[in-house]
């Protein structure tokens, strides 16, 4: 009886084709019309629409369950603690068993209409990756600024080191491709920012077979846009990390950026104090060294670990810890430029030895202490 009654959901079951992954965060006004003209495009694909909330606060996800306890091929995501553009489509890919899998933004600035020619050009097996992009003929970004323009031109050819896979639109986050194209590269993946497309075709350990379709960007006609001034920085760390993350962490290139402008500060904060203040030097440079130490961690909480940010209560534990930790690093720093400057070593290479071993180990420490990743 088991078996037959099986069968039977086996032959009325037509297989899922596509998987459309849709990110989205305080994006409650733009569900249901999305969801409106996705179901117009994709009659005839058998498909499922995967909602990847970061922690919306504004009513999205209660739009998305009510439109999926009506629709069976609506999904939603909830992620608890932690954000990420790139993290949350990938995480839709995996969730799948679609043969062809999509993205396309919840903002509705993606021309909807491109999405079953991505699909086909795909699942027909002609490539294995096909992207949406707003710089091949008949593509536009629309009513952009000149200046965005520009931008976006310059970050398009920074990407081109590191591609393996030429495309005219890397920055592009319209796209599909086969789900085990998907799968091959995720252990590779950066999942640094919110540019998966360029963090894919870098993954990859061979080129792949790509058709390029172009569309125009639209208007955002609601909600509000999340692109902040971090984002640059994000780009800028999925870039090295694909050209020498194998070998430098990018987040220990970041780390030390940011504390040789901390020895910017620290100096300062040290004239001030003395000259200005009249303070003596040892409280100046107790002062000063907690001025560069929370400065450090500030700096290194918005931008190297935006993703881990800390805030409330947890910023100032994290705050203390971070000094403390330092403090050690700073310790192992004359330590070990003291050791090797008696071993005749000239003073300015003790000093600089010292200083990388104190870095490293700020880096280490307070990336498992403070910042860890869940």
């Amino acid at each position: 009886m088991f078996t037959q009654h099986s069968q039977i959901i086996a032959a009325e079951t037509v297989p899922v084709q596509l998987a459309v992954i849709v990110p989205v965060l305080n994006e409650a006004d733009n569900v249901e019309p999305l969801l409106e003209r996705l179901s117009r495009t994709l009659i005839g694909i058998e498909c499922e629409i995967i909602f990847v909330d970061d922690g919306s606060v504004d009513g999205t996800i209660d739009r998305i369950e009510r439109a999926a306890k009506h629709d069976r091929s609506v999904r939603l995501i909830r992620r608890i603690g932690r954000r990420g553009l790139s993290s949350a489509v990938m995480e839709g890919f995996l969730s799948s068993v679609a043969d062809v899998v999509a993205v396309i933004d919840g903002d509705m600035q993606h021309d909807e209409n491109v999405l079953p020619h991505l699909f086909e050009q795909v699942f027909s097996g002609k490539s294995e990756l096909a992207v949406g992009t707003r710089y091949a003929r008949g593509g536009s970004t629309g009513n952009w600024s000149h200046s965005r323009k520009t931008i976006s031109r310059i970050a398009t050819g920074l990407a081109a080191p590191v591609m393996k896979t030429q495309l005219s639109d890397p920055m592009s986050g319209f796209f599909a491709l086969r789900r085990s194209v998907a799968i091959e590269a995720a252990p590779r993946l950066s999942s640094v920012g919110y540019k998966l497309l360029l963090d894919l075709v870098a993954s990859m350990p061979r080129p792949l077979a790509v058709a390029e379709i172009p569309y125009e960007f639209k208007s955002r006609v609601a909600g509000e846009s999340k692109l902040d001034g971090a984002v640059v920085l994000e780009y800028a760390e999925l870039l090295i990390d694909k050209l020498i993350g194998r070998y430098i962490p990018a987040k220990l290139i970041m780390f030390g950026a940011i504390g040789l402008i901390g020895t910017l500060v620290h100096l300062a904060l040290l004239g001030i104090f003395i000259n200005a203040a009249g303070a003596a030097f040892y409280i100046s440079q107790a002062l000063a060294t907690l001025g560069a130490m929370t400065f450090n961690f500030a700096l290194n909480n918005e931008l190297t670990y935006r993703d881990r940010k800390l805030s409330g209560t947890k910023w100032i534990g994290g705050w203390a810890g971070f000094c403390f930790a330092c403090s050690i690093g700073a310790v192992a720093n004359v330590g070990i430029g003291s050791m090797l400057y008696s071993d005749a070593w000239s003073w300015w290479l003790a000093g600089i030895a010292g200083a990388a071993v104190g870095s490293v180990w700020n880096f280490v420490a307070t990336s498992w202490l403070i910042w860890r990743k869940k």
